[in-house]
């Protein structure tokens, strides 16, 4: 029988970062691809030792069902370092541990969204959360961004255009796919046009703690005194995305509707991993170790970065990022991109095409691409990036 799938589902694709990994299992391709941390960033030693002893000594707590709010010692120092860190947190407000940032995505429109809604997004923005919108039903407005951020006069204009929009969907901090940090005038700007025009902002914030250049900007969530902010962290580019662990604030009455939400999805996050991560913040010194991770992506991000200004046509722009996993190349106005990223799989290098990350392929277009630089190795970086450079010197 041919199977008739649901709307929620039928038109949405698969992930085409996800198709473009498999092409990476063969040893001779170079990715710039994936977004996943170095592997030098695992604390392997200490997670090892803390699942040791959670198995011998508290083995039932780590493998029996538990809360769908989470392991509450975790609940608690999240809370507490969120506050400490961050200003993050009101009287008003709740916090969740979610399985990824991206199922705090999800279920915050879930709880909020019927389909015919609207949904504000950047333009481009991270392909994961647009699919979750999208299986909603959700009309998906996308708005340009400047070096700083969202423009907020068309941010403005698609908000007077949608009256029906419920979130404006943001990565303020080393935006994926772009790089792109929104300045404080303009978290400022969009927190007042929330307000002004009665939207949730969902700050998804899962690479904020990645810094290695420039000043801190405070979230937007830390000034939210009006309970209209949704904000979403991870332990996934930190400590280890496979434990899955993420966390959500938010007022309590959105909480409580996630918790039932997730409570129909997987009931609970692994609690295993839950049990990691607090043990983690408490025994080490987790400062620190953020310190080392920013360390290593510094570096990584200075050797592509010079190696784009050497070897690539300078024909090509591309951002600087100041944190986190990405920058973001674009091509001369009418350039084919995609056939660059043929031609680059031809050279043995992977990128992603920026066409991933549109609100909507028929409504908008890009001639720009993403770089990852987190997760090859040294060598992978400069090599990747000349054969990359003699392919735009070429075509551009």
């Amino acid at each position: 029988m041919t199977p008739v799938f649901a709307n929620r589902i039928g038109k949405l694709k698969a992930s085409a970062i996800r198709e473009i990994l498999k092409s990476t299992a063969d040893p001779n391709v170079i990715s710039f691809a994936a977004g996943n941390p170095a592997p030098e960033a695992f604390p392997t030693e200490a997670i090892a030792k803390i699942s040791n002893e959670i198995l011998t000594k508290k083995p039932i707590a780590a493998l029996q069902y538990s809360i769908t709010e989470g392991y509450t010692p975790l609940r608690d120092r999240m809370k507490a370092y969120l506050k400490d860190t961050q200003n993050i947190g009101r009287d008003f407000d709740d916090l969740i541990i979610v399985s990824g940032a991206q199922q705090g995505v999800e279920h915050s429109c879930k709880v909020l969204c019927n389909e015919g809604d609207t949904v504000i997004c950047e333009n481009p923005s991270f392909v994961g959360s647009l699919n979750a919108f999208k299986s909603y039903g959700v009309n998906l407005v996308g708005v340009e961004m400047d070096a700083d951020g969202i423009k907020i006069e068309q941010l403005e204009k698609a908000l007077t255009e949608n009256p029906n929009t419920k979130i404006m969907y943001l990565i303020p901090n080393f935006q994926n796919p772009s790089g792109i940090t929104m300045s404080l005038e303009k978290r400022k700007a969009v927190y007042e046009l929330a307000k002004k025009h009665g939207v949730y902002i969902l700050e998804d914030n899962p690479y904020g703690e990645l810094r290695f250049a420039g000043e801190d900007v405070p979230t937007i969530k830390s000034f939210d005194e009006d309970g209209i902010v949704i904000y979403c962290g991870s332990f996934s580019k930190v400590l280890s995305p496979g434990m899955r662990v993420g966390h959500v604030t938010a007022p309590k009455e959105i909480i409580q509707k996630i918790v039932v939400a997730k409570q129909t999805c997987d009931v609970h996050t692994n609690i295993w991993s839950q049990i990691i991560c607090d043990e983690f913040m408490k025994r080490y010194d987790f400062a620190q170790h953020i310190k080392g991770l920013q360390q290593i992506y510094k570096h990584k991000c200075q050797l592509m970065l010079d190696g784009i200004e050497k070897e690539f046509s300078p024909n090509v722009q591309h951002t600087v990022p100041e944190g986190g996993l990405f920058l973001w190349c674009t091509l001369p106005e009418g350039s084919d991109m995609m056939a660059f990223c043929r031609k680059a799989v031809e050279a043995n290098v992977a990128v992603v095409p920026g066409t991933a990350f549109l609100p909507d392929e028929e409504k908008y277009s890009t001639t720009s691409f993403r770089l990852n630089y987190s997760t090859p190795t040294d060598e992978e970086i400069v090599e990747g990036i000349k054969r990359l450079g003699k392919l735009t010197r070429e075509m551009f």
